[in-house]
């Protein structure tokens, strides 16, 4: 299942425009702030779909019969630009488990590039329900990688993907390899450079977020 969350008017597609403006994403602390912000939207949208339970609180004059969350998630990213948007996430999910994956693009001289996984920090996601954040899903590569790096260390029971700009054909090529995964994506985009970047897209968002890197 794919859900672009810009489909219907909301502050949402607002946020949207400004991660894409060039000179208001000269404020990293607003770029930041605007990723984590549709991770907040996110959440809440996917918390919906969740199970939950009834249990009796106890208040100051009686007992009130309350809906909670059967069991709590985990929330996993790829470090570094996932950050932002996984604060986000974890903001409404704020007693989830975390997981951090490094995923990077390595690239070669002549412009093409490797998947690179150099590190995982993850609880145990048997069975658990698992929500990952990565603000740029373009080719997909990085992203399939990532989750079958996590399902090395246990199967969820069920999948959710929270992106700000998607590809198509990421998209696609996420459904292929991961079909029962659900996808959040704050917009989607159609078009794909030869180099693996989205159009119009909104830049790369690592750098946006914290500063241009050094490539490697």
């Amino acid at each position: 299942m794919v859900i672009n969350l810009s489909e219907q008017h909301s502050l949402i597609t607002n946020w949207i425009a400004e991660l894409r403006d060039e000179e208001i994403q000269k404020d990293k602390m607003r770029f930041r702030r605007n990723l984590e912000r549709i991770g907040e939207v996110a959440a809440y949208e996917i918390s919906k779909t969740l199970p939950f339970e009834e249990k009796e609180t106890q208040t100051p004059l009686g007992i009130a019969q309350s809906k909670l969350l059967s069991s709590q998630p985990v929330l996993a990213t790829i470090l570094r630009a996932g950050l932002p948007l996984h604060h986000g996430l974890l903001n409404f999910f704020d007693k989830a488990d975390n997981a951090f994956i490094s995923a990077y693009r390595k690239h070669r001289k002549d412009g093409s590039f490797e998947i690179s996984l150099d590190y995982i920090s993850c609880p145990e996601i048997e069975d658990r329900i698992l929500i990952i954040s990565d603000p740029m899903l373009a080719t997909g590569s990085s992203l399939v990688k990532t989750i079958q790096f996590l399902k090395e260390e246990g199967k969820p029971k069920q999948m959710h993907i929270v992106t700000a700009i998607a590809c198509t054909v990421g998209i696609e090529y996420v459904k292929r390899e991961e079909p029962f995964v659900t996808l959040w994506c704050g917009d989607i985009d159609d078009e794909l450079t030869a180099k693996g970047y989205i159009v119009p897209g909104l830049g790369d968002a690592g750098d946006l977020a914290f500063g241009v890197k050094v490539q490697m």
